[in-house]
């Protein structure tokens, strides 16, 4: 289970870590002759500016727009199966062969097979959500930073940069 979550806030950490480096792929171009130090007091001008239209700062460490799904934590299903199963199966054993401890056994085996699948299926479950909410955090980023990127060029062009 810790596994499971650590796999996914290190995959979103993979994310939000490379999609800044992705997105830096702006090439600025200045029409006008401008030098070195115009440029950059330009590009920092409107590094401020995007930021303020967009709300999103690419120098800032990407957070979270909503907390991590809560997971359920797995039942011992194995373990409370293993007993159902094994009363069960005592009960039918007596009334089927007048054998309680052979029935209980097989419906021991039998309850703990089927409590392990019901955990299994809730950590895939878990595990599912993980994803999926790591894949939302992602994608939210990118969309933010794309309008970042959209303002930024357009008070670049309006300086006389060409931006590709």
């Amino acid at each position: 289970m810790r596994r499971s979550i650590s796999l996914s806030v290190l995959m979103l950490g993979v994310l939000l870590i490379a999609a800044p480096l992705t997105a830096q792929d702006l090439y600025v171009y200045p029409e006008k002759g401008q030098d070195a130090k115009q440029q950059e007091k330009d590009k920092f001008a409107c590094y401020e500016w995007a930021r303020d239209q967009s709300g999103f700062d690419p120098m800032q460490r990407p957070q979270a727009t909503t907390p991590p799904p809560q997971t359920q934590a797995p039942t011992s299903s194995a373990g409370r199966g293993l007993v159902g199963g094994a009363l069960a199966g005592a009960v039918i054993g007596e009334i089927a062969n007048d054998d309680a401890g052979k029935g209980a056994a097989i419906g021991a085996a039998s309850g703990a097979i089927f409590g392990g699948a019901r955990r299994n299926r809730q950590q895939r479950a878990n595990q599912q959500q993980e994803q999926q909410w790591a894949q939302q955090q992602a994608a939210n980023y990118e969309q933010q930073r794309h309008g970042y990127n959209r303002a930024y060029a357009a008070c670049l062009e309006g300086r006389g940069y060409t931006v590709k």
